[in-house]
């Protein structure tokens, strides 16, 4: 769980970042969550943009997307969401985020 501090962080981080991925009418699929297992391993945090083709709303689609991977949702505007988890590749190479 993130504090407000820390999602700031992350939020200004994210903040150049494009979109990595796309969610849309098929909504969240075994293999989309698998692919923001492998990109949350590699990279920590990643933005994903959400289509109007989507049959859910934009948060019950992020919600769902943060639980079926252990992450934590950073920040929702519109149609997009930001999703981070700690990463141990990344950390034993000395590449993790920092938090506040």
């Amino acid at each position: 769980m993130l504090d407000s501090r820390q999602r700031a962080h992350l939020r200004a981080l994210a903040n150049p970042l494009d979109a990595l991925f796309q969610v849309g009418k098929g909504n969240l699929s075994e293999m989309a969550c698998r692919q923001f297992d492998e990109a949350l391993t590699a990279r920590e945090l990643i933005k994903v943009s959400i289509l109007r083709s989507a049959s859910e709303d934009a948060r019950t689609i992020a919600d769902d997307a943060a639980a079926a991977v252990g992450a934590d949702v950073v920040s929702l505007v519109g149609r997009r969401f930001v999703l981070y988890r700690a990463s141990d590749k990344l950390r034993k190479e000395g590449r993790s985020i920092r938090l506040p």
